[in-house]
């Protein structure tokens, strides 16, 4: 009889599963429902037989820090997300079946930040300090069967300051089961790369490491079916040849010709399916799927970057983990939302900064077209802060940045390996020692891509990490006015730039004059007490502030775009992100660097780079034209696909305006007059675009525009609810700040609000907050039950609005 309902249902899911063993003999158990949490430290929790009386239920990934209001008391500081650490419990209770007793259970750990230990029936498996790697342990030895399993992870976040961002507490990433028979491919044994890729056939090498946990060597014959994306078989690796295992495991080559290829590109990012099989005397043993993309790429010295043959440039943007009102707990919903976003703006390729990402984040990226930077470490021996990963380098790199390579390898997306940022070890020489150390780890266990650092010392007497040419690309941060003399520096280098601009912007925010840039702040020594900048913490939407080692958005991409040498550019950053919230101290706690806010709401720049790295006819129009008597105002228009651009103020046009190669804007400088401004694009003297502002009435409402109406029903999908303060004629306003009140009820939760303003210190799960420059978003998220969603959203002064969502 089961020991709970819960319990018993999963009992059952495995008995179900176990008698499939033939037909699916690697079971893959996703382990992220039914946790219990203490925010507490209890020395007991370890033990089998603890109570786990008070303790909060909770599903994984989770991220106990976000949970909290933002406060300058925290050690973490405004540069670590003003959030609490501490320390933390989890514990969940499963069942495992007899059936199971001749197979070999491992449990994997995606991301546990940070610090953690963990323990199954009262036995310590390990410890693994560095909050970024993914890890595993073999439970086999310890499992009941047929009765009561207890994990339990204990996670220690307290020594602050540790990150020089927000770094969340707790599993704040997936957990999944493994069960294999006792010969299987091994834990990250599969390594498949594209050696050759050509029109009309393409080889797939796959290399296998099989383990044998028996007593005995054995037999086997192990191949690979490759499928495409309709599910029809296009090759096999299969033959006749039996290969013997010992117990100490095996490997093996194969090869894989795929005829006339479609390839994985940033346009078209097909994917076929890779089924490896393991058989033994007769019956199949093992079964392993994973997404194939057929693709070549290489780094040309002079000419920039090629993926299967074609130029390309780079344009990609530098992201760091949290997601917003989520903080650090992985989303997929949310995540996707955000590649979408970038997407549309022709981003092209993601720098993960400083940090691996989450598996699934690199799936997303596999499906939707982005090339990746996969980064290992912020720091190496030499700290940039008092308790960051200098203090488990020396004992934890290895495993550390071997396991980064070893999860991620697979992925068609990854295209780059980076083994540090802005690493203070460049300026000695123990730089070069440790950067041929970590280079040779990785391409040891893959060498076909290149590896690369980030780096800030463009002059190669200076710089210790190049004089120990481990890297194959040169990745340089900012210092634009280097791009040109690099290649005399560097005779024979590649080069991409690692992070450009560091440009600030709020949202929504507009001061005269525009064509004035504002250094914030002006050097190190007052970026932590900077007094020079806006009373209300806030920068200007133009883009004309960035921090002293940075530049403007549009100097900083006409600099990369110049020179051909130059394979791209990773914008800081594609998103803001929680803490280092130069230029300003408290209360400022999260970034201003992002293209797009915290919510999720582009800033007006974001068109700069749509204008500049897609194909399709833009036309952005800012400020907002609710002004007063005697203001001027510079109004700029971003556009692209046109030769020209013509204003209008109430019908009456004020000239025409042109870009140069070195402005990616035009501007006009108006005496503001209540009405409309109207921008009109041409080409030839054919209109392209035109877009009108209106000065608009007061607010009147609010509107509510959900991004889906349907969620998947599985605790984890999310719909994002925009809410607008509109006039009486449903035009959005632009200073329009309100307090408004949201509750859901039925098959969903309120996950989140953000109005994307980086001074508000209330939680952002909390269920009351300020619209921001007209605009707030509610995250929705599914309780995991079918039915619908009520949302009421309620302004003070204004009707109810209610939007009604399904979870299917």
């Amino acid at each position: 009889m089961c020991w709970n309902k819960k319990a018993c249902v999963f009992f059952l899911l495995w008995m179900v599963l176990g008698a499939c063993v033939y037909a699916q003999p690697r079971i893959v158990q996703p382990f992220n429902k039914d946790w219990k949490f203490l925010l507490a430290d209890d020395s007991l929790a370890s033990g089998e037989n603890y109570k786990e009386v008070s303790w909060r239920r909770l599903s994984l990934p989770h991220d106990w820090s976000i949970e909290s209001n933002f406060s300058s008391v925290y050690p973490a500081g405004n540069g670590g997300g003003a959030l609490p650490g501490g320390v933390g419990w989890y514990r969940k209770t499963f069942m495992v079946p007899a059936s199971f007793q001749n197979k070999l259970t491992r449990i994997e750990f995606d991301g546990v930040y940070k610090n953690s230990e963990v323990w199954v029936n009262g036995h310590w498996l390990g410890k693994r300090p560095y909050g970024y790697t993914n890890f595993s342990y073999d439970l086999t030895p310890y499992l009941h069967y047929d009765k009561p399993n207890v994990i339990a992870v204990r996670v220690d976040n307290r020594l602050q300051p540790d990150s020089r961002w927000y770094s969340g507490s707790g599993i704040y990433r997936d957990v999944q089961l493994v069960t294999t028979e006792k010969v299987a491919i091994a834990e990250s044994g599969l390594f498949i790369t594209t050696p050759e890729v050509h029109a009309n056939a393409a080889i797939v090498q796959l290399q296998y490491k099989v383990a044998n946990a028996g007593k005995t060597p054995q037999l086997v014959n192990v191949y690979t079916d490759v499928y495409d994306a309709a599910g029809k078989k296009v090759a096999t690796s299969k033959t006749a040849v039996q290969r013997k295992v010992a117990t100490d495991g095996a490997q093996y080559a194969d090869r894989i010709e795929i005829k006339n290829p479609r390839l994985w590109s940033v346009s078209d990012p097909y994917l076929y399916k890779a089924i490896t099989r393991i058989e033994m005397g007769g019956k199949l043993v093992d079964e392993l799927k994973t997404p194939l993309g057929i693709r070549s790429f290489y780094f040309d010295s002079e000419k920039g970057f090629f993926l299967n043959n074609q130029a390309l440039k780079i344009q990609g943007v530098c992201m760091h983990h949290d997601l917003g009102a989520l903080g650090a707990a992985f989303n997929k919903a949310a995540a996707k939302r955000q590649l979408e976003i970038l997407k549309n703006m022709g981003c092209n390729a993601i720098r993960f900064s400083h940090n691996p990402p989450a598996a699934a984040m690199l799936d997303l990226c596999d499906q939707m077209g982005f090339l990746v930077m996969v980064e290992s470490f912020d720091m190496w021996k030499k700290k940039k802060k008092k308790y960051d990963y200098n203090l488990f380098f020396d004992q934890w790199h290895a495993a550390d940045v071997s396991a980064m390579v070893l999860r991620d390898r697979n992925h068609p997306s990854v295209f780059m390996w980076s083994i540090g940022n802005e690493i203070p070890e460049q300026f000695d020489s123990s730089g070069t020692r440790i950067a041929a150390e970590l280079s040779a780890i990785v391409k040891s266990i893959d060498p076909s891509r290149p590896v690369t650092s980030a780096l800030t010392e463009t002059f190669a007497e200076k710089n210790f990490i190049t004089k120990s040419n481990a890297l194959d690309v040169l990745n340089f941060n900012y210092k634009e006015y280097d791009y040109e003399a690099l290649p005399q520096r560097f005779p024979g280098q590649k080069f991409v730039a690692g992070e450009t601009a560091s440009a600030l912007e709020t949202r929504g925010v507009y001061q005269m004059r525009s064509d004035s840039n504002r250094i914030w702040p002006t050097n190190f020594k007052v970026q932590d007490d900077f007094k020079g900048g806006n009373a209300d913490f806030t920068c200007a939407a133009y883009d004309n502030t960035f921090a002293y080692w940075g530049a403007t958005h549009e100097k900083a991409w006409v600099s990369v775009k110049k020179y051909p040498h130059m394979a791209g550019a990773f914008v800081w950053s594609g998103f803001d992100f929680l803490g280092e919230p130069v230029p300003y101290p408290w209360p400022a706690r999260s970034s201003y660097y992002g293209i797009v806010d915290l919510a999720g709401f582009p800033k007006d720049v974001y068109y700069m780079y749509q204008s500049e790295w897609t194909n399709k006819p833009v036309l952005h129009v800012f400020p907002h034209w609710n002004w007063k008597a005697g203001d001027v105002v510079d109004v700029w228009a971003y556009y692209s696909q046109a030769d020209e651009a013509e204003l209008y103020l109430n019908d009456r046009s004020l000239g025409v305006q042109k870009k140069t190669d070195t402005s990616l804007h035009v501007m006009w400088r108006v005496p503001f007059a209540p009405g409309t401004v109207k921008v009109v694009t041409r080409k030839g003297g054919k209109q392209v675009l035109s877009k009108t502002i209106s000065t608009t009435g007061p607010a009147a409402g609010i509107e509510l525009v959900a991004n889906k109406t349907g969620l998947k029903a599985n605790g984890e999908d999310i719909s994002f609810v925009t809410i607008r303060v509109v006039d009486s004629k449903g035009r959005l306003v632009p200073d329009a700040d309100a307090r408004v009140k949201c509750s859901v009820s039925g098959a969903g939760f309120l996950a989140g609000m953000d109005n994307g303003f980086q001074v508000d210190s209330v939680s952002l799960q909390h269920h009351e907050r300020a619209t921001w420059k007209g605009l707030l978003l509610v995250m929705i998220q599914s309780n995991g039950k079918k039915g619908n969603i009520t949302v009421r959203v309620k302004m003070e002064g204004f009707p109810e609005q209610i939007i009604t969502l399904n979870s299917l």
